[in-house]
């Protein structure tokens, strides 16, 4: 099962009061400053031992090459990443009439996209993907993604 993380405001929190950790070693810390929100090294984790592919799909800019090194600093190694550039290579405007979503999971295989914006959420229900919204002050952010990946993975076994 392929599972896709948001970056800013999921994983990266800007301005929110949320827990965060640095997993980064200290000799790597100048290339990856940004810290991760509490739990996101447990919950990656969680979801390789449950054979799951871990990727990033954001709106950002952020290379593709980076965010591989930074996750891997810590341990984690995402299967892929799908940036804006990726996204407006792959996902074409004349597939949508009228309107191109800011992310397209089916695009590239995945599963669920897990994500801060219920914006998202609404373009998953009109396009048919599946997204789970945790918000930047949702402590209980590990629990609800680690069901809705154990409800799909029932479904697909």
């Amino acid at each position: 099962m392929r599972i896709s993380f948001d970056v800013d405001d999921t994983l990266v929190m800007h301005d929110a009061p949320t827990p965060r950790e640095n997993f980064v070693p200290w000799y790597w810390r100048w290339r990856y400053a940004e810290n991760l929100r509490r739990g996101t090294k447990d919950l990656m984790r969680a979801l390789l031992a449950r054979q799951c592919e871990l990727w990033i799909y954001t709106t950002s800019y952020r290379q593709p090459r980076y965010m591989r090194g930074w996750f891997k600093s810590f341990g984690v190694t995402l299967t892929d990443v799908v940036n804006q550039d990726v996204h407006d290579l792959h996902v074409k405007k004349s597939q949508f009439p009228g309107y191109t979503p800011s992310k397209y999971p089916p695009a590239f295989g995945i599963d669920l996209h897990v994500d801060d914006s219920e914006g998202v959420a609404m373009e998953g229900q009109e396009h048919g993907f599946r997204v789970v919204v945790v918000a930047p002050t949702d402590f209980e952010w590990m629990v609800r993604v680690l069901a809705a990946v154990d409800e799909l993975l029932k479904v697909k076994g």
